[in-house]
């Protein structure tokens, strides 16, 4: 049987998803027809289901529940890991809804995120999650909320911190933050389902027990980023959540929807 998945070229879903679509494990049958695109074009394609399988946002989760369901393994939840709002100097939170902000996807959720931090705030320009930096250092956005390896680069092209909203997720709920999950259309026969779950968090196993070696199918996908800014994104997006979610990130699934009820 062949399933479409999605997933992202970053190299937390590189790494959790490599033996499985470089065969490099029993995958009992199943193949997989990879799909990889940015977080939040997978979000707009779940809304027309259009993949068997998919790294989504947990906001866009919470939009297409009717189809997909979340999948235990190759979630990306955390404590310190949020997207960052940025500028080119300091601003104080009170004026921030007033400015132009640069966000990386409609349906992501650190623009979820952004939004209970600062529900003022509307003024928003929707953009690649890549150009946010370059936005806000030329001026066509006053500040930006980043995402993925631009926490580990915004400081060295000279952009400041206003709001770490992850940490203003954590201090208002005490929950780790759920950024992203793997879902499953529902479609899919259960045992099938089952199955694909179980093999993620093979494929994850596998990477782990190898790691901090990086394949060299993580560092194709990740070319303009150098090995150590591989690993901090890959140290700070993978861990015990990403195996399994256990009851405290599920838990913190459901503070989330609570919150945008």
């Amino acid at each position: 049987m062949e399933l479409t998945l999605g997933f992202s070229p970053c190299p937390n879903d590189t790494f959790i998803f490599d033996a499985l679509v470089n065969n490099r494990m029993e995958t009992n049958g199943l193949q997989f027809d990879t799909r990889l695109e940015d977080v939040e074009t997978l979000n707009q394609w779940a809304m027309q289901g259009k993949l068997h399988i998919t790294k989504l946002s947990f906001a866009a989760g919470l939009k297409v529940a009717d189809q997909y369901r979340l999948l235990n393994s190759g979630s990306a939840l955390g404590r310190g890991c949020g997207p960052l709002l940025i500028a080119r100097e300091q601003v104080a939170p009170s004026r921030v809804k007033d400015l132009t902000i640069a966000i990386p996807g409609e349906n992501t959720t650190a623009n979820l995120l952004f939004n209970i931090a600062y529900p003022g705030a509307v003024n928003k320009k929707i953009m690649l999650f890549s150009e946010i930096e370059n936005a806000v250092l030329s001026g066509e956005a006053d500040a930006g909320v980043i995402i993925h390896e631009n926490r580990f680069t915004y400081q060295q092209k000279g952009l400041v911190k206003i709001t770490d909203l992850g940490e203003y997720w954590e201090q208002q709920t005490g929950q780790p933050i759920p950024l992203g999950g793997i879902f499953i259309r529902k479609d899919v026969p259960e045992e099938i389902q089952q199955q694909v779950d179980r093999l993620i968090h093979q494929s994850l196993q596998q990477a782990f027990a190898a790691y901090p070696t990086l394949s060299p199918y993580v560092k194709a996908h990740a070319q303009e980023m150098d090995e150590h800014v591989m690993r901090q994104h890959i140290d700070l997006y993978v861990n015990e959540f990403s195996l399994d979610l256990g009851e405290e990130g599920r838990t913190a699934i459901e503070k989330l929807k609570t919150m945008v009820a």
